[in-house]
Formats: structure tokens, C-alpha cells, sequence
């Protein structure tokens, strides 16, 4: 990807703004989820191009993605791109049925009038599933 080389922002800046640890922004680069381009003393300056990849990185994180299906999301030439981003699908449609249980059982133990909650027989039933591996 090309860098805008308008508002050319340092580590230091973009790391600031994005309230990240410098060292986060440069392992995004040697991991190859980022590509500053270098001032003629070496400094890596960030364009605009780069700071909208690191909020697609930071909002691909924040919803369970690793940096390698990350890789995969913005890399142009991948081809399993779209078996990466199904498999995540997949995963943030269970992650959301397992809080929709966990909901359940919440609202259901605030409203419970047993002292232990797991002997009440509605609450252990949201766990069923869980016992049935036994």
C-alpha cells in the first residue's frame, strides 16, 4: 500500500493517538501488517494510508481477529481471504450465542432467590451443555 504523504505523522504521534505502546506499531510492521515509509534519517513516518490500516487493526482485534487472519484481511492478494473472514464469521456467531447464554443465566441469577445459584434447578440448566461432557 502506498503512503499518503500528506500529514506524515512519527511513531511517537500515531502511537499517542491511538493510545498504543510504540513497540505495538512496530511489531504491526515486522509482522508485516504495516508498511511506514522512512524520512531520509531512517524515522518512520505514518500517512494517512496507515493510520486508517491501524484503526482496521485495532477494530479487527477488538472483535477476536489474530494479527494473522488480520494479514490475511488486508492483504489485496490473498486468496483464502474470504475462508478467513467466514471462519470469523463463524466464531463471532458462537462467541455471540455463548453471551446470549450467559445473559440468560445473569438476569436469571439476579432475579433467583437461592443462596447458592448453583443449586437452583433453572440456573443449572444453563449449564447443561457444559455438564453433558461428563
Amino acid at each position: 500500500m502506498k503512503s499518503s504523504s500528506q500529514s506524515p505523522w512519527s511513531v511517537g504521534e500515531v502511537a499517542a493517538r491511538f493510545d498504543l505502546p510504540t513497540n505495538v506499531l512496530r511489531h504491526w510492521e515486522t509482522v508485516g501488517l504495516l508498511r511506514p515509509v522512512r524520512d531520509p534519517a531512517g524515522r518512520r513516518r505514518y500517512g494517512e494510508d496507515e493510520v486508517v490500516r491501524i484503526a482496521v487493526i485495532q477494530r479487527s482485534k477488538a472483535a477476536g481477529m489474530s494479527l494473522e487472519q488480520i494479514g490475511v484481511l488486508l492483504d489485496d492478494g490473498s486468496a483464502g481471504r474470504h475462508q478467513v473472514l467466514q471462519e470469523h464469521l463463524d466464531d463471532i456467531d458462537r462467541r455471540m450465542e455463548e453471551m446470549r447464554r450467559s445473559r440468560e443465566m445473569t438476569e436469571h441469577a439476579m432475579r433467583c432467590r437461592s443462596h447458592d445459584i448453583a443449586t437452583c434447578p433453572r440456573f443449572r440448566a444453563g449449564v447443561a451443555d457444559v455438564l453433558a461432557r461428563f
